[in-house]
């Protein structure tokens, strides 16, 4: 990302936003790595009691047939995987190019499809837990060796922790996780390769039955992408109780991050539209002037008058600049319009200007300041100690197998096996693509291996 040079004014006022909460982003910057998403407990999502999956039924002659159930489980050819494309019902948006949200990935492990209440789909993937490692979309693959072993590490304690596991080596882990950031990213099987995965699967194989453990049971290792210079105790952030391993440290090795240091200018022009789309300023009026008091921002235009806390101007400028005006904004590769509740507002001219610092919650390990760490000779283990407490990597059992939540809320899904050898039921499928809707029950159609 290519740093913009700092707006100087003589008469500018300054408000340094304190840390307001989790930040975690929906899309992430190419080369950036993810954040985790803490929460009080494991993610808010159940495992369908098992049930027997039916029988297709084929039409004579055609080899096509169609099966219905309140849950289908579609198992992969040998060694196999599939391709899922799914789409979720469209809904009116507001915003300038708006997109319909797709899922879009290639999957190892067998598929289970559900419907539920409101006739949309949940798709979830049971799988190996080394498989599910290996598909951990959350730092570049080219990153050092040392880096990149903390990464499994912390990821491999992270679900252990979140999913509360306790059992031997190689049973399966009953508790599913979601893929999505609001756990910690699952991307699958790349497609496209990247360059370099190699060393990232080799990261995790190398790593094997390596758990951070505090108090004989998996850490709770959040992590996210770059800090402001230090990092937070879980405490400060989520208000959980104080966990030994999750206190403030001093970070001078994550200057690397392209969103290290952040600067996005915002006219009264573009305030004036993001506001009026939150409710926050009234609609036919424009903002003629803002100023800066403390860490509240104050407009005027028009003979209106409103003022609005820095922290509400972030969520407001998050939710809307994008939406509304795409072409601006986020602006110079940024992962979301403002990174951080880590920043400073200045007063500038007619525009509002946003200094900040990272991008993330700011609690457990900072994957940029690994990086750093790595790049400095520090060793895995080092640089784990560092951020989580002191905690070293024991051995510990590992499940044989689990399951990730790839989406919830789907219309549709289009899955198409890797080869020949996929099964629902005692059926052999085909290589072609399995159609299935939702509705009263899941509804997949498609061709038998003729």
């Amino acid at each position: 990302m290519r740093e913009r040079p700092l707006v100087r004014a003589s008469s500018a006022a300054i408000v340094v936003v304190a840390l307001s909460g989790a930040c975690t982003p929906s899309e992430p910057v190419d080369e950036q790595p993810s954040a985790t998403t803490p929460s009080a407990g494991p993610p808010s999502v159940t495992s369908p009691a098992p049930t027997a999956p039916p029988e297709p039924t084929v039409a004579p002659d055609s080899g096509a047939f169609r099966v219905t159930g309140q849950r289908i489980l579609v198992r992969p050819p040998r060694s196999g995987s599939f391709r899922v494309r799914g789409l979720y019902p469209w809904r009116p948006s507001r915003c300038v190019d708006a997109e319909r949200p797709t899922l879009d990935g290639r999957y190892p492990g067998t598929l289970a499809i559900r419907a539920v209440d409101d006739g949309t789909l949940t798709v979830a993937v049971t799988l190996d837990f080394q498989a599910y490692l290996e598909g951990i979309a959350e730092v570049p693959p080219t990153w050092p060796k040392a880096a990149l072993e903390a990464q499994a590490i912390a990821a491999r304690s992270y679900v252990l922790a979140r999913t509360g596991w306790s059992g031997g080596q190689g049973e399966d882990l009953g508790t599913p996780i979601c893929g999505t950031a609001d756990c910690q990213v699952y991307g699958g099987i790349p497609q496209p390769r990247p360059p370099g995965m190699h060393r990232w699967y080799r990261a995790v194989r190398q790593t094997r039955g390596q758990v951070l453990l505090s108090g004989g049971r998996p850490a709770d290792t959040v992590y996210f992408s770059t800090s402001n210079g230090r990092t937070y105790g879980n405490d400060e952030v989520f208000g959980s109780s104080p966990l030994p391993y999750l206190r403030p440290v001093v970070e001078r090795d994550d200057g690397a991050s392209p969103v290290s240091r952040w600067q996005v200018e915002l006219p009264v022009r573009d305030l004036t539209t993001v506001l009026r789309a939150d409710g926050a300023w009234p609609r036919g009026v424009s903002i003629g002037s803002v100023a800066v008091e403390g860490s509240t921002v104050r407009l005027a235009g028009d003979g209106e008058r409103r003022s609005i806390d820095a922290g509400s101007l972030r969520d407001a400028v998050n939710s809307w600049a994008a939406c509304l005006l795409p072409r601006r904004y986020p602006s110079d590769g940024l992962p979301v319009t403002i990174p951080s509740g880590w920043f400073a507002l200045a007063s500038v001219g007619r525009s509002l200007v946003v200094d900040g610092r990272g991008w993330g919650h700011g609690v457990g390990m900072v994957q940029w300041g690994a990086y750093g760490k790595a790049r400095r000779g520090w060793s895995t283990e080092r640089i784990l100690g560092f951020y989580y407490g002191g905690l070293r990597p024991r051995s510990s059992p590992e499940p044989g197998t689990m399951q990730v939540v790839l989406a919830t809320g789907l219309r549709s899904l289009t899955v198409k096996p890797s080869g020949l050898g996929a099964r629902i039921g005692g059926m052999e499928l085909g290589s072609g693509p399995l159609e299935i809707t939702g509705g009263d029950e899941v509804s997949v159609a498609g061709n038998g291996s003729g």
